[in-house]
């Protein structure tokens, strides 16, 4: 009988099974069947599911080695927040120094994510400029570990530099990368904002209008363009329009290599919650938009239009998003999430029958896995895949606060909902990092993940 460091037993499986999974260095050995184990956890009435891989984070290096915006949460504080809320893999944007090229920031951030983390990271390469340097790194990213380039197309050097952001998305699909977009269009963004200001509404309750819906269609058309012409595998981050959805959906239907990721934010709230007096609190990139679309995006996680829902976690104080003088022109873009994101998607899409559980399983973890080269290790439970696994409470109920999050935000868009469903222990490769509330994982026992060339679901 074959014996393991650790056995969950007695759990239902995302596949409706109920069975023993046992552990042994780290990763699976065993699913059902007789097994022996020195510790068992017994998971009676729970579910047993993969640990979530959230693609989309910005976790913040300490300030003397920041470079780009700071958030308030590290790789320790970010990522304690994500095993509490059964999240075991995170993916960093990292942003390069002036003087840095994409290799040499990567190199930075991790030997920072190696001392801090408990999670696991892989790290995504944001391109801000893509001069001769940043193109010569593009075809050795993966050498080192990185199957991704982040480009903004809300920056306005996106337009000023089209050629070389084209030339760059073209290197990165011939080089088994994935090319992640934001897709808002800057000088539309710039057009709406200028109006407001002229008509004097440049208060944060103008939000949404500053970035309306079609900019967000325009530059997802251009990101289908850009994979269209250079054949190169595109994802959307942040969807949140059924516009842009359709867009999106109508591209793949001709066989476009494009891929759709939205976040909770697009799924819980709506923008009439921009007549709050505190609406600074709710501003993301881009802006909440209508209950049509909120519906839309609901129904593209049900159809498969979607492939992942990632948090965009970027998290700031109350005290900075309130801040009297930020207007349509000065903003603090982002909110907390990890902690939530799996609740939160099982108590709203699950319990309500909206999405079932084996495709929020598909949606927080396996498809972004593939997406970034971690799978089968990453964004599965079977044999032989790290023993990343979360042990699931269905009925447990809470009230989301700011003083359960390990986050160190101290406030959520979610404040005062009602959630049933949370993760009660978390595994991260086979070591118990999160049980009944508390972190037990240490700083540093996370890892930086080399990724396998981009692939798909």
């Amino acid at each position: 009988m074959p014996r393991a460091d650790l056995a969950i037993r007695n759990g239902t499986l995302f596949n409706g099974a109920i069975a023993d999974v046992g552990v042994a260095g780290g990763t699976i050995i065993q699913i059902g069947g007789e097994l022996q184990a020195a510790t068992e956890i017994d998971a009676s009435g729970k579910l047993v599911l993969p640990g979530g891989v959230d693609a989309h984070v910005h976790l913040s290096s300490p300030p003397r080695e920041t470079h780009g915006p700071r958030w308030v949460d590290d790789f320790q504080s970010g990522s304690a927040a994500a095993l509490a809320g059964g999240i075991t893999t995170v993916g960093n944007m990292t942003f390069g120094a002036p003087d840095e090229s994409p290799l040499e920031a990567l190199r930075r951030e991790a030997v920072v994510a190696e001392r801090q983390t408990i999670a696991d990271v892989f790290l995504h390469a944001v391109l801000d400029d893509p001069d001769e340097r940043a193109l010569e790194d593009i075809p050795h990213l993966l050498e080192s570990g990185c199957s991704s380039i982040k480009i903004f197309l809300s920056n306005p050097r996106f337009d000023r530099s089209l050629d070389g952001y084209l030339e760059a998305i073209r290197r990165a699909g011939a080089s088994g990368l994935i090319s992640m977009l934001h897709c808002e269009d800057a000088a539309l963004i710039a057009f709406a904002t200028r109006r407001l200001i002229a008509e004097g509404r440049s208060s944060l309750h103008y939000f949404p209008e500053s970035r309306p819906v079609v900019a967000e269609v325009v530059a997802t058309q251009r990101a289908i363009a850009l994979a269209e012409l250079t054949g190169a595998p595109v994802y959307v981050v942040h969807l949140s329009s059924e516009r842009a959805l359709e867009a999106c959906a109508d591209a793949r239907a001709r066989g476009i290599p494009l891929f759709v990721e939205t976040r909770p934010l697009y799924l819980h709230l709506t923008e009439s919650i921009f007549d709050d007096p505190e609406c600074g609190r709710f501003v993301g990139q881009p802006p909440l938009r209508s209950a049509s679309d909120v519906a839309a995006l609901w129904a593209g996680l049900r159809s498969g239009a979607i492939d992942t829902v990632c948090t965009d976690h970027a998290p700031w104080s109350l005290q900075a998003k309130l801040d009297p003088e930020l207007s349509i022109e000065r903003l603090r873009p982002g909110v907390e999430n990890l902690q939530l994101l799996l609740p939160m998607l099982y108590s709203e899409g699950v319990r309500t029958g909206r999405i079932s559980l084996h495709r929020l399983v598909e949606l927080t973890s396996t498809n972004a896995a593939r997406f970034f080269g971690l799978y089968p290790r990453k964004g599965t439970l079977a044999v032989g895949a790290d023993a990343d696994l979360v042990v699931f409470d269905p009925r447990l109920e809470r009230t989301v606060t700011a003083a359960m999050l390990h986050s160190n935000a101290d406030y959520s868009v979610y404040d005062g909902r009602q959630v049933t469903g949370w993760p009660v222990l978390t595994l991260r490769r086979g070591e118990i990092v999160f049980r009944d509330g508390q972190i037990l994982g240490q700083p540093g026992s996370g890892r930086v993940l080399a990724c396998g060339p981009a692939g798909r679901p």
